[in-house]
């Protein structure tokens, strides 16, 4: 896997996955920035919860569970002095489909924490991070946490 980073000017940069996407990131006007872009540690953020969605979902499709949304949540807190690494991420997933098992979501969501998310395992070195759900079934509008 390769990327690339490019400076454009004051502390905004493109990033260039090797898949051929790019995005823009900016720091805020007190670093210099100009307040155009996504900030880069919220594209870690991002990126471990596109990750973590990923797996949730290819997990409860090959449960043949009936998904008609998925919803990832994220809520992280960052060390006061640098480097101002994460020390705390709250992930928190709303499943929703007619005739869902909250049982099925449950293991797809402790799969991909445990097993499959190579994001949350790495990020997991350094934060203490925590997993919950809830599932909404439908047409229904019960809510299950």
């Amino acid at each position: 896997m390769k990327a690339r980073v490019k400076w454009l000017e004051g502390a905004a940069f493109v990033g260039e996955s090797g898949s051929g996407h790019s995005v823009v990131m900016d720091g805020p006007p007190d670093s210099g920035g100009r307040d155009i872009g996504i900030r880069p540690m919220e594209m870690l953020l991002i990126g471990m919860g596109g990750c973590t969605a990923f797996d949730v979902m290819l997990i409860l499709g090959k449960a043949r569970q009936p998904v008609t949304g998925c919803v990832v949540e994220i809520d992280a807190q960052r060390a006061e002095q640098a480097p101002k690494v994460f020390t705390s991420i709250h992930v928190h997933f709303i499943v929703s489909g007619k005739g869902l098992s909250e049982k099925q979501v449950e293991r797809a969501v402790r799969l991909s924490a445990e097993k499959y998310c190579s994001a949350s395992i790495m990020l997991g070195k350094v934060a203490d991070i925590t997993h919950d759900f809830e599932v909404v079934r439908g047409n229904e509008g019960e809510s299950v946490t």
